[in-house]
């Protein structure tokens, strides 16, 4: 489409970005949790069950809700990029809400 039309090159090139924005969502929080893993066992005050639960939770929820995006945005990309859609960062706030999810269960002691 973009060979057809030039101008239409950037525009194709959104939902591609969107991707992109989505798995740095996953990169930050893998960055997070990895910071607050501590070595030792319970004697030292290390890395509880609880915090354990909670980093899972923490990754699951950026993990199912940026794969929930990205089907969004793969659909919604196609489309879009065919039919030049109106508001394509729609679909970035699923994986966001994610993100603020797992930040919350991070970063709680």
């Amino acid at each position: 489409m973009a060979v057809m039309r030039p101008e239409l090159i950037i525009k194709s090139i959104i939902p591609v970005v969107m991707a992109g924005i989505i798995a740095i969502y996953g990169l930050v929080v893998a960055a997070i949790l990895a910071n607050n893993i501590s070595e030792g066992g319970l004697e030292t005050g290390g890395y509880h069950l609880y915090k354990g639960f909670l980093h899972l939770g923490a990754g699951l929820s950026v993990g199912l809700s940026g794969l929930a995006a990205g089907f969004a945005i793969g659909i919604v990309g196609d489309a879009g990029v065919r039919g030049i859609a109106q508001q394509p960062r729609l679909f970035v706030v699923l994986g966001l809400y994610g993100l603020i999810v797992a930040l919350v269960l991070a970063t709680k002691n």
